[in-house]
């Protein structure tokens, strides 16, 4: 997910990994975003090299989060560095998650500008619920919680679809998906393949 941070942070589980490489955002359109990921089993050197990577892309894109698939890899997995509606920043990893959202006749929605590094420049309104939890699991295997409202509860919202082979996109009207698309289009320069890798 696009867009950046500021302000005090929050990391129950200690700071993300530092360390990775950057790597070319995979687009909208690659198979492994459009497919359920791989739920994570080995939590093991790999993995955390992984999400060192993930990480270090992430911040390379300005993103708030980003999903395993949009760097091209099949794994249930996302890492995130987000504000919530106080403008506290909470950091995390979950691996295998599951999204909880406020029941029906509870919900009330927030409809706000979204984006998602995978389909870069290109931002448009989009009503998710105005709170969020995800459990999961870490980089151990220990068990994760998070939790908030505001931009942190449609990052996790949006990271966990991410992990089923849902892009934001297949949440929008077809009138709303042309904006973004005519958006996308008009930034493509800006954006190259292998961007933001090759930005640095």
């Amino acid at each position: 997910m696009s867009e950046s941070s500021p302000e005090q942070v929050h990391a129950p589980y200690g700071p993300l990994p530092e360390g990775g490489t950057v790597r070319p955002m995979t687009r909208w359109g690659t198979p492994v975003m459009h497919r359920p990921q791989a739920k994570v089993e080995a939590f093991d050197e790999a993995l955390r090299a992984l999400a060192a990577d993930m990480v270090a892309t992430m911040y390379a894109a300005d993103g708030v989060g980003l999903a395993a698939c949009q760097i091209g890899e099949d794994v249930a997995m996302f890492v995130f560095d987000c504000p919530d509606a106080s403008g506290e920043r909470t950091v995390g990893i979950v691996c295998n998650p599951v999204l909880t959202l406020p029941e029906a006749d509870k919900r009330v929605l927030d409809e706000d500008q979204e984006g998602c590094l995978s389909f870069p420049g290109a931002f448009v309104d989009l009503a998710r619920p105005d709170w969020a939890a995800v459990d999961g699991v870490g980089l151990d295997g220990e068990p994760v919680h998070f939790e908030g409202d505001g931009l942190l509860a449609r990052c996790l919202q949006h990271e966990t679809d991410h992990t089923v082979g849902t892009v934001f996109g297949d949440r929008l009207a077809d009138k709303s998906r042309k904006k973004l698309q005519k958006q996308h289009d008009k930034l493509r320069r800006e954006y190259p393949p292998e961007w933001p890798a090759e930005s640095l």
